[in-house]
């Protein structure tokens, strides 16, 4: 019961940041879903891979809450989401496919350097002006979009620490930029939980009421609370000073980074 009232809780925190942030949650839900499943004791080669899986499952409903809310305030540019979505959708499934050939202690590194990659950039504020025509070029989105899927996938996370910057580059206004990643991180997650099925089901000794690499009670527990608060973050993000709220992530996750890669050296 009380690991049950840990998953709504962090599906709680996680809506709230969707909404927020525009990321899907998943640089908070993969960390700790790391020690959830570690105290569940999950066989350790398969802790990490069903982190990703359930990560990414649980963003499938993160981002349509989160989504929806920031639609209604006309802060989703699909032009964009329907120039990077078919890039996006193949390179998460190549990225699923290569998690499922890689460790669970590669995937842990991963993560952690990634956590310090994304609060480096963060705390940057290089910005680059360039105009509208070639901010949206096509080519330039199918390549990023798939790159970004890829790498998504492998993490667990919606992408919204790598689009929401990348959408901010292009020029694209910042509320815009977090509206249009909330819709990005659906086909992110919608394609990389789909891969981790596929690629999980041949997997012997999976835990109980597991679906591929996907956890079907952690997903329920996450799914159902961040759906709930998503729209409360999207409000926030329109009234709360986002850049400073930003730098407070920022710090959380330079701190998680730090406890997971020093688990690793020990």
């Amino acid at each position: 019961m009380t690991i049950w009232l840990m998953y709504c809780l962090l599906g709680s925190v996680v809506g709230v940041l969707a909404g927020l942030l525009g990321v899907g949650g998943g640089i908070i839900i993969v960390p700790v879903l790391a020690v959830l499943f570690a105290k569940q004791q999950f066989i350790a080669s398969h802790i990490q891979h069903m982190v990703v899986g359930t990560s990414l499952a649980s963003i499938i409903f993160t981002s349509i809450a989160s989504m929806r809310a920031h639609h209604e305030r006309e802060c989703v540019d699909w032009a964009i989401v329907k120039r990077m979505a078919p890039a996006i959708v193949i390179g998460t499934f190549a990225g699923s496919w290569l998690t499922s050939q890689v460790s669970t202690h590669f995937l842990q590194w991963l993560f952690g350097v990634f956590l310090y990659v994304v609060v480096a950039q963060m705390f940057m504020k290089a910005e680059v002006k360039h105009s509208p025509r070639q901010s949206k070029h096509t080519v330039a989105m199918t390549f990023v979009g798939g790159l970004i899927g890829c790498v998504s996938s492998m993490v667990g996370i919606g992408g919204g620490s790598m689009v929401v910057p990348f959408l901010s580059w292009c020029n694209v206004a910042m509320r815009t930029a977090i509206g249009t990643s909330s819709a990005i991180g659906f086909f992110i997650a919608l394609s990389g939980t789909v891969g981790s099925i596929i690629f999980g089901r041949a997997e012997t000794a999976l835990p109980k009421y597991s679906l591929g690499y996907v956890y079907l009670p952690a997903l329920a527990g996450i799914a159902i609370f961040s759906m709930l608060t998503a729209p409360v973050g999207a409000r926030l993000a329109h009234k709360l000073p986002v850049p400073m709220l930003k730098r407070g992530f920022a710090l959380l996750l330079f701190a998680l980074g730090t406890k997971l890669l020093l688990n690793l050296i020990r």
